[in-house]
């Protein structure tokens, strides 16, 4: 057993490596700058011992190793101290592929978007299936409890993240995985601190394609031009494709019709409601059976086509398995709803990327109808703090009504301009008490708000929910 000090523990990824960890047997403390829930929460629960910030003398002088979180770079001062010290390091993506992965089959879940709950989905039905997969997710599946696990099967799933290893290991996180099933769920430009273009990000998804073995498979989102473009630069593995056909009827069909619709793609689905709460999966034209599950929107059928291709592509059986998805409840902060009071809905969701955050906002309209849907939106990620998405976010809430945006004195942009181009009424708040004041004038009874960010959002969420609770 060894005594491991996680620098970054509180992000989702590092949290997942230190429940791994404390699983194994290690002895396990960490420190972090930025400490919330869920994370927290499940830290806690494993009695692991965090430290706020990272003075040196927070890492205990008998740790046998530091594992490093991608947030910490050259400068940092238990960085400057690990160095001077030369004591032993690793990144978390590369003591995940020495201590978890040898032996397993590796199902690993790469895209822009949608890799937590995907992840959560095919975990979800491997369960269901029997197989005790393990998992290391970037978030608190409801139905485990915790964001991680060793599994006693021989399937481990990943979430495989595009973003930079560590300071010293600037390649992708998921070059080191070698999976065997890889699914890729969409590729748009994000991490701008890091990627100067979508050519620099398709580039790391091909080294990504290179890992996977000609008996393997690769799940690909047929729809996606960038992610075809990434396979012409060479594939040496079977790949099925997965995808909807754009304005499919959610009325019942012939056969015929049926078949033409998901000729495009290996795995396609017939919505039988248009919030796509309904649906029937379809696998080379053949109808496998029917999906109705808590979930909300195209992007998340999307999500469920490319989880269960992967479970087909281990062996499972779909159409036994999909009975199941009827009671599957997601990740925290993936559209939950968090609580009610005075007739108005309360959802907290993690938020980073404005094509997820317009199938997001599509998703719920398709639900409410005609009901008020108001945002609250903190522009946090590195993308969006540099700017990245701004032209493409006041689009992105078409779905809203109202809009209350954070506006804090660092933004290093401004977003006067994203609040005047939004289709509804957009406010700009400069501080979180301010928003939750602007909230409470503005919302009514019957009205949906939606906290976006991925984030802490300095407790946002649950602060309006008491408010009105209070009222």
């Amino acid at each position: 057993m060894l005594k491991l000090h996680i620098l970054g523990i509180a992000g989702t990824f590092m949290g997942g490596v230190a429940a791994l960890a404390r699983e194994l047997g290690h002895e396990v403390e960490g420190s972090d700058q930025a400490v919330y829930p869920p994370m927290s929460t499940q830290l806690e629960t494993l009695g692991i011992a965090l430290k706020q910030g990272y003075a040196p003398a927070n890492i205990s002088p008998d740790c046998d190793e530091i594992v490093v979180g991608n947030a910490l770079s050259r400068g940092n001062p238990a960085v400057e101290q690990v160095l001077d010290d030369n004591r032993k390091y690793i990144s978390g993506a590369q003591w995940l592929a020495e201590n978890v992965l040898p032996g397993r089959d590796t199902l690993a879940v790469a895209g822009t978007h949608g890799k937590t709950t995907t992840s959560t989905i095919l975990t979800f039905l491997l369960q269901a299936a029997g197989r005790e997969p393990g998992f290391l997710i970037g978030g608190v599946a409801e139905d485990f409890g915790v964001s991680a696990r060793i599994g006693s099967g021989r399937d481990f799933v990943v979430e495989a993240d595009e973003y930079d290893t560590a300071f010293f290991d600037k390649r992708s996180k998921f070059v080191h995985y070698r999976p065997l099933v890889a699914i890729l769920n969409n590729l748009e430009f994000d991490h701008a601190d890091i990627f100067d273009d979508v050519a620099a990000i398709q580039r790391q998804f091909h080294h990504l394609v290179r890992t996977v073995p000609r008996r393997g498979r690769l799940i690909v989102n047929g729809e996606d031009a960038r992610l075809a473009e990434v396979l012409a630069k060479g594939c040496w593995t079977p790949v099925e494709t997965f995808g909807l056909d754009a304005g499919m009827s959610v009325e019942p069909s012939s056969g015929d019709e049926r078949a033409a619709a998901g000729a495009s793609f290996n795995w396609s689905a017939r919505l039988l409601a248009e919030d796509g709460s309904a649906f029937v999966v379809i696998h080379d034209g053949a109808e496998l059976g029917e999906v109705h599950w808590p979930l909300l929107g195209r992007h998340n059928v999307m999500n469920a086509l490319a989880a269960l291709a992967t479970v087909n592509a281990v062996g499972g059986d779909v159409a036994a398995v999909l009975p199941s998805l009827a009671d599957f409840r997601s990740v925290k902060r993936r559209m939950e709803v968090i609580g009610r009071a005075h007739g108005i809905t309360v959802y907290d969701d993690f938020a980073h990327h404005p094509t997820a955050i317009a199938t997001t906002l599509s998703g719920l309209r398709a639900k409410v109808g005609d009901a008020r849907i108001v945002v609250a939106m903190e522009p946090r990620s590195n993308s969006m703090r540099l700017g990245a998405h701004a032209e493409a976010l006041a689009p992105s809430l078409d779905g809203a009504d109202t809009v209350v945006f954070l506006h804090r004195p660092e933004l290093a942009w401004d977003a006067g301009k994203v609040v005047a181009g939004l289709r509804g009424e957009g406010v700009a708040a400069a501080n979180v008490d301010a928003l939750v004041k602007v909230l409470r004038e503005r919302v009514r009874e019957g009205d949906h708000v939606v906290f976006m960010s991925n984030g802490g959002f300095d407790g946002a969420p649950r602060r309006f929910l008491s408010a009105l609770q209070q009222d």
